[in-house]
């Protein structure tokens, strides 16, 4: 009973699908557990500790990227306190206004300076947090050592509630690398069968299937973090999709003219194989990366000779030799999918 009602939350495309809703929901309940904490122990500032959490985990959905990224703003914030906190006191020990002033505007171009490139964040929320906890240098010491507390508060809280339910990187990347090849597959199915290349729908498959290149690109650090797949590995299996989609590109636009019934009957008689091999090796990929049954991947399969020393005599000799070649490029891509299954089918 309890695992059939937990079944949306535990199921990975589930999870997959609705990760704003789970993310939104937990970011509120994480602002819930600041609020009631800090107006129920009564601390002043308390309103810091609901800036802290958005701060921290506001903006982080994936697993992968969400210890890394949640640790440089903690790192940045409690910096920018510190300072903060030291402002806050020369003033109240020397109060010199002018000395405060001088020595806010030179530290935070000190943070200024170091923002422009690696831990660039990091130093720009430090700067944020000295303000925060100093205001222009008058808050008294006491309201300081308040609002750093409350940021320690929301620090940890957010570092908690980032931890509970995970929203893994390779969840959208096996999904929407799932996607990609079913895509790969129909606009193969639409270049064999004869259908228009130049069509809308055609042109927008190929669309989408560039804009998923560069999703997958992206979140491929956060997933060699997660499931420990190096990014060589990953690297490759980007790599055979990218050279699947530059092949049906080169053969939609080599396919012999649609019109002429003995060329295509020839190019169908001559590379059936081929064209079932494509087609069953894509949806299989699909399948398996979205389901999990990575059975599918193990099943063995005959590679084609594509070696690019054959000889072309003819532009058919050419879309042949093109055909075989992306047949063996996405077999590749299957053996590496299948040898990297135990990690990334979580």
């Amino acid at each position: 009973m309890i695992r059939r009602l937990l079944r949306p939350l535990l199921d990975p495309y589930r999870r997959y699908r609705n990760a704003r809703m789970i993310h939104a929901v937990r970011v509120s309940l994480g602002l819930l557990a600041t609020i009631a904490l800090t107006t129920g122990i009564n601390l002043p500032h308390g309103e810091w500790a609901s800036v802290t959490m958005l701060v921290v985990i506001g903006g982080l959905q994936h697993h992968g990227n969400i210890g890394k990224k949640a640790a440089e703003r903690a790192i940045g914030t409690l910096i920018g306190a510190g300072v903060g906190l030291l402002i806050v006191a020369q003033q109240a020990w020397l109060g010199m206004p002018w000395l405060t002033y001088f020595a806010m505007s030179v530290v935070c171009g000190f943070f200024s300076y170091h923002a422009i490139g690696k831990g660039g964040y990091t130093a720009l929320l430090s700067a944020i947090t000295v303000f925060i906890v100093a205001g222009h240098g008058d808050n008294a010491v006491t309201d300081g050592l308040w609002r750093g507390v409350d940021i320690l508060i929301g620090i940890a809280l957010a570092l908690a509630f980032s931890f509970a339910l995970p929203l893994y990187a390779v969840f959208s990347w096996r999904y929407n690398l799932a996607e990609a090849l079913r895509d790969c597959a129909t606009v193969y199915g639409r270049i064999i069968n004869g259908q228009s290349v130049t069509a809308d729908e055609h042109l927008k498959l190929m669309g989408r299937l560039n804009t998923v290149m560069v999703q997958l690109r992206s979140l491929m650090p956060s997933v060699s973090k997660e499931v420990k797949i190096s990014m060589t590995e990953l690297d490759a299996i980007q790599r055979n999709l990218r050279m699947c989609i530059s092949t049906l590109e080169i053969l939609g636009n080599t396919r012999p003219d649609a019109t002429d019934p003995v060329a295509m009957a020839d190019l169908q008689t001559s590379l059936k194989v081929e064209h079932r091999q494509v087609r069953v090796q894509l949806i299989g990929m699909a399948r398996a990366l979205k389901s999990g049954a990575t059975q599918r991947l193990s099943r063995p399969g005959d590679a084609p000779d594509a070696s690019l020393d054959a000889r072309v005599y003819s532009a058919l000799d050419g879309y042949r030799l093109l055909t075989r070649q992306l047949a063996a490029n996405i077999s590749d891509m299957r053996q590496r999918l299948a040898k990297t299954a135990p990690r990334w089918n979580i």
